[in-house]
């Protein structure tokens, strides 16, 4: 077996190296045009991820992902000359684990000698609009970690590689600078940034991706693929491809040699006499034979000619061998700060709608990396013995998996297919399964006590089985954080009055009240609610007492207004002195306008009208519940759009609780529905959101920082995506808004912020997914969304104290367990014991 010697970081302060018998050899006096041949895998999409690892479900797509690698390594092995760049570990592993010791000694022997590289090396290549740093962390360790455990050093990718993904994000580049990756090379830009730096040769630059850490720890050297991620027109040769082969005899009437060969000498928006030619595209490579046959040729052909003055020079090669001929030239490159949101390919084309797309999916995936840290804690605190206890066989690698693949650029971003989405919602289910055996083992071993435990899984629709048929009951509460947090808890009960106490049997302020349910059915069920103080890494209780009697509105009226300068207008919505909070929709483009022909659709965001629609210009307020615990007020805008609006005692901040569906579209328009809040903050054009969830960037109405925005879209060409928080200020405050999962986002007008809720659809947008998004629901009427949003209010130099918390509480959230009866007295955690009475 060769040996791999390995490229340096620059920021060791060595040049980049790598063996010539690793990276082939340039010529210094001519331009050097690096192929390099790459298969793009969808890790789900039009099909499932099985469905394309099989080949599967061909009518579809034909996809087949074993079938590739089957034949890359076959042709890789021909000629020692040729490159192949592989990127989506969920898929290699699987391959990989079903070859024999003889192909995986080839393979090992490929990678060793830099012809077969691994690029990116994460389970998937995630989208970054509506990922969150923690679980783009997981699913880059989880693929990383096994190149490693399988080939050392030498399978360790070098280069960050982002092709597809809508949009580019600064915490990604920061994150793939901090992993010590040597460059980020992705394949869509705005259509005018890409006019602008074609034009100006900035086609390739440094990314500085962190305001907060010194240089140059999070700074990257970025390109800009020139044709997106495919092959330029003309020199397409797969299977799947409808191009000219390479006709080099020339006693055929349609020899072609000569006419390939010029398409080469095109490099002129790129500072270096090198430039990177990508060879394949979505699922290609199944023949290998035909690509390298035809680069085979190409490659003799065009440096041929340099024997008659031709100063082309085409080699085999991958993005690491050709960002080491850019660091040996020594260049400088212009400096980019901010990030590459939002995207468009067209003047009203903007790709802001897959902010929203599919809240259900957005908000299980977050929930779904919530658990999976509680079960890696827990797997670690119980010992091995979590994996193998009372309960059963339990592991998190299932869930580990299937939440790399949930990162995938349409998985959580909303823009698969519907049986895709339910894949992706289904494989996070079996991952919980599986984890939520280890947890109830770790539990069992760090109490002493095996009684059964229930997990109640649609508490956010206030449904648990144990809780509203038992008297008496107890509940673990387990916090993830590594602080303390108070928590609030809700659960639906059977009886109007309960006592609750700790594990130390203290009273605990709670109270029981009714909760409304739908306009349709005009029903109610019983909710009781508490806040519970949460140690870090433990498992807590909260008490409830019988419920108070309802306020006045008087009553509720000078609460808010003590706590949050809140008051209620009974017509138009939640009112506050500085806040004014309503619900509208966009009507989605049909495409049927002057123009443009574009729709709404699971990427794009068009609205057929800059100002949204009031859904009702009067809102029906109840006020459902006051005591010393929580203040809440209900409200519905018509019988699919609600909110319920909390405080709670000792908290900073005010909950919003949305409910939104099932959208009717029975009047032929799709619906995009928004809230928005109304202050008088004078924020003038700017505003502010999180990048995955860590630092924030100032946004600028109708502006981008480095290029001149020609604005076409008012509403769609202003949104950005949030995956955590937004905010808008002035000198003197600060209202922040706090999301339970990724959603888009903008403010418009002077002091407003909007946060886009959910989104039905009666058109594809023509960008792939061939379906148009129109979420089929529980009963085939339509998604019912329901979320949750937290608002504070506060002087800006204060403000990072109370959000931040906040949105790290709404990404790590406690755990609920419940047992039947009360514990026995000898449970050895005492966090864990506490008992509830009815």
């Amino acid at each position: 077996m060769g040996e791999c010697l390995l490229l340096l970081h620059p920021s060791t302060g060595n040049a980049l190296v790598e063996s010539l018998q690793s990276c082939p050899a340039t010529n210094p006096s001519m331009l050097n045009v690096h192929l390099v041949p790459h298969t793009h895998d969808d890790v789900g999409w039009l099909k499932t991820v099985d469905q394309y690892y099989y080949g599967d479900r061909n009518n579809i797509q034909h996809a087949g992902v074993q079938y590739i690698l089957d034949s890359v390594i076959d042709q890789l092995q021909k000629d020692p000359a040729r490159r192949f760049i592989y990127v989506e570990t969920a898929f290699f592993y699987r391959w990989w684990k079903q070859q024999n010791q003889s192909t995986q000694r080839i393979v090992t022997q490929l990678v060793n000698e830099g012809r077969l590289e691994f690029i990116n090396g994460g389970w998937c290549m995630s989208d970054e609009a509506t990922t969150h740093y923690s679980a783009v962390i997981d699913q880059m360790t989880l693929g990383l970690r096994f190149l490693n455990d399988t080939f050392g050093e030498c399978g360790r990718p070098r280069v960050a590689w982002h092709i597809d993904p809508f949009g580019h994000a600064r915490e990604h580049a920061s994150i793939f600078a901090q992993m010590g990756y040597d460059g980020f090379f992705f394949g869509r830009l705005d259509y005018q940034d890409k006019a602008r730096r074609m034009k100006t040769k900035e086609m390739e630059m440094l990314w500085r991706a962190s305001e907060s850490l010194t240089p140059p720890l999070a700074d990257l050297f970025t390109g800009v693929l020139p044709n997106g991620y495919n092959p330029p027109e003309g020199f397409c040769w797969d299977q799947s491809c409808d191009d000219a082969p390479i006709r080099d005899d020339p006693d055929l009437e349609d020899y072609n040699v000569d006419e390939i060969v010029q398409k080469f000498l095109n490099a002129g928006f790129y500072k270096a006499n090198h430039i990177i030619m990508t060879m394949g595209s979505d699922f290609q490579y199944e023949n290998a034979n035909l690509w390298y046959k035809n680069m085979d040729k190409l490659i003799k052909y065009v440096n041929a000619l340099q024997a008659k003055g031709s100063k082309v020079n085409v080699l085999y090669s991958t993005p690491s061998c050709y960002l080491q001929e850019l660091n040996l030239a020594n260049l400088t490159w212009p400096l980019k700060t901010d990030d590459f949101f939002p995207y468009a390919d067209d003047a009203h084309d903007f790709w802001t709608g897959y902010f929203t797309s599919r809240p259900a999916l957005k908000l299980y995936e977050r929930l779904s990396n919530s658990r999976l840290q509680t079960c890696n804690q827990l797997e670690v605190l119980g010992g091995p013995k979590s994996k193998s206890g009372p309960f059963g066989e339990g592991d998190s690698d299932t869930m580990k998996r299937a939440m790399g693949v949930a990162q995938h650029h349409d998985a959580v971003s909303g823009t698969e297919k519907q049986h895709v989405a339910y894949d992706y919602a289904r494989r996070l289910a079996t991952g919980w399964a599986h984890c939520e055996v280890l947890v109830r083992n770790s539990l069992a071993i760090l109490s002493g006590s095996e009684a059964p435990r229930v997990f109640c899984e649609n508490l956010n629709i206030s449904v648990c089985p144990l809780t509203e048929s038992s008297h008496k009951f107890s509940m673990n509460v387990y916090n993830p954080l590594g602080r303390t947090v108070s928590w609030p808890v809700r659960l639906p009960v059977n009886g109007s009055v309960y006592s609750v106490t700790d594990a130390n049997g203290r009273a605990v302020d709670s109270q029981v009240g009714n909760v409304f349910i739908s306009l349709k059915c005009t029903c109610y069920i019983y909710d009781m609610k508490s806040s519970c103080l949460l140690p870090l890494l433990s498992v807590r209780w909260f008490h409830s007492s019988s419920a108070k009697p309802t306020a006045t509105l008087f009553d509720i009226l000078h609460y808010f207004l003590n706590y949050f300068g809140v008051s209620v207008n009974t017509m138009v919505g939640i009112m506050c002195v500085f806040v004014l909070f309503d619900n509208h929709r966009y009507n989605a483009s049909a495409g049927n306008n002057k123009e443009s022909p574009q729709t709404s659709g699971a990427y794009i965001f068009r609205p057929n009208s800059s100002d949204p629609f009031v859904i009702n210009k009067t809102a029906e307020t109840q006020i459902v519940t006051v005591s010393s615990t929580v203040q809440e007020v209900t409200q519905w805008f018509s019988p699919w759009v609600s909110q319920v609006v909390r405080l709670y005692e000792g908290h900073r901040e005010l909950e919003l609780e949305w409910t939104v569906g099932p959208v009717p579209v029975a009047d032929g328009l799709g619906k995009e529905v928004i809230t928005r809040l109304d202050t008088d903050i004078k924020s003038s054009d700017y505003f502010y959101t999180d990048s995955n969830g860590r630092e924030v960037l100032e946004r600028r109405k109708d502006y981008r920082p480095t290029w001149e925005l020609k604005q076409t879209e008012p509403v769609a060409g202003n949104y950005y995506p949030i995956n955590s928080r937004a905010y808008i200020k002035d000198d003197k405050h600060q209202l922040t808004v706090v999301t339970d999962r990724s959603q888009g986002a903008s403010s418009l007008y002077n002091g407003s912020l909007e946060i886009m809720l959910h989104r039905r659809l009666l058109y594809d947008d023509y960008r792939g997914v061939g379906e148009p998004l129109s979420e089929p629901g529980d009963f085939s009427d339509g998604l019912v969304a329901r979320g949750r949003l937290l608002l504070t209010f506060t002087p800006p130099d204060t403000a990072a104290d109370v959000h931040r918390p906040l949105a790290q509480g709404m990404v790590l959230q406690p755990l609920l367990s419940f047992q039947d009866g009360t514990p026995s007295a000898n449970t050895k955690l005492e966090v864990c014991r506490g008992s509830m009475d009815g």
